[in-house]
């Protein structure tokens, strides 16, 4: 064997061994190559935002933050560049030929609710005089804007925790191992899922009374092990019941928040108010939350393909991007984001992710 087909005959083997390492090799196979969309750095581009937040007419009071008083606008004007690819500019109209006839669903949390509604205004913004239409399905749990003149569906399914909640005689039980509403999933073209906001939330923010695992009842359990356990229910699901040659399964990443600024080096920083610009390091000083590595080592057990949108860290870094105080309900939001704003990022890596 020649020097040169010897070459060939290792990168061949390399890279077939990185992708079927752990079942997802489209993604491993890409990023290995030094093609990571997730890794680089944000700079400033006058050419943002992608579109007028004034001029779409479905943003929630919750992500307004131009239409409530936010002075700064410098937190639009930036656009995030990977190291070794070329992240594509967003293309609305593209978008909606590309998924004619098909229905995107996002299924989470207010977190789903604030990434679905920057994809409708991007949408919108392609095609303003399109014939539009807004419905709430199934009891309310089911919110869909249909871009009629391309028979586009662009759903939101509101999940705090992916798995059921049961009302019991005991009262509500969160039932790890149980996932009825897969059935109203498995067929929409394009899943995005998320879930993590809620899981450590107690006192009257938690959703349910009591833990369901293997059948046993439970008042409470070590909430990492339960996020971990309904997420093994999730990738179960996934590769018994989702024919993923027809859909296409997105897992959002965990979103950060930034209330503590010992997180970014300013310590005794409270929230996020009066944060106008990225972090300027290059590696955020707190690192990656434990759930991160959760989601990544569930994601690569399942044997199906899934794409890891993986926005935690370059999300860290974008302090300056929440609503803060400049929002419709008069609270400190540093969870959410506004919009326009990050989370069209988030959809130009969709975008990127689904066209690849």
């Amino acid at each position: 064997m020649g020097l040169f087909q010897a070459i060939i005959t290792i990168v061949v083997f390399s890279c077939s061994y990185l992708a079927h390492a752990n079942g997802n090799g489209f993604e491993l196979r890409r990023q290995e190559i030094g093609c990571n969309m997730y890794q680089g750095k944000w700079i400033f581009d006058n050419s943002y935002p992608l579109y007028n937040s004034s001029a779409c007419p479905f943003i929630r009071k919750e992500f307004d933050c131009i239409k409530y008083g936010r002075p700064d606008h410098l937190y639009l004007k930036y656009r995030w560049r990977p190291s070794n690819c070329q992240l594509p500019r967003f293309n609305g109209q593209s978008f909606l030929k590309r998924f004619k006839g098909k229905k995107v669903m996002f299924i989470g949390d207010s977190l789903s609710l604030n990434f679905w509604q920057s994809l409708i205004c991007m949408l919108h913004a392609a095609v303003p005089n399109s014939n539009i239409i807004s419905q709430v399905l199934n009891n309310s749990t089911i919110s869909s804007i249909t871009f009629q003149d391309y028979d586009v569906s662009v759903m939101l399914f509101r999940s705090h925790y992916l798995v059921d909640i049961d009302e019991e005689s005991i009262g509500r039980v969160l039932n790890l191992n149980s996932m009825r509403n897969g059935n109203l999933w498995k067929d929409i073209d394009v899943l995005v899922f998320n879930t993590w906001l809620w899981w450590y939330r107690k006192g009257p923010k938690q959703q349910w009374d009591y833990l369901k695992v293997e059948g046993k009842i439970v008042k409470d359990m070590d909430r990492m092990v339960a996020f971990r356990t309904a997420l093994t229910t999730w990738a179960k699901w996934v590769d018994s019941n989702v024919d993923t040659k027809r859909t296409k399964v997105i897992f959002q990443g965990v979103s950060p928040s930034h209330y503590n600024g010992a997180d970014w080096n300013e310590p005794g920083v409270k929230n996020c108010m009066k944060e106008t610009k990225p972090f300027a390091g290059s590696v955020y000083p707190v690192g990656l939350p434990e759930a991160s590595y959760v989601i990544r080592e569930v994601i690569s057990s399942i044997k199906k393909p899934v794409h890891l949108l993986d926005v935690t860290a370059l999300s860290q870094f974008r302090k300056d991007a929440h609503p803060s105080s400049y929002n419709g309900v008069k609270r400190m939001d540093c969870t959410h984001w506004c919009v326009a704003g990050l989370t069209d990022t988030w959809n130009e890596l969709l975008y990127a992710a689904l066209i690849a």
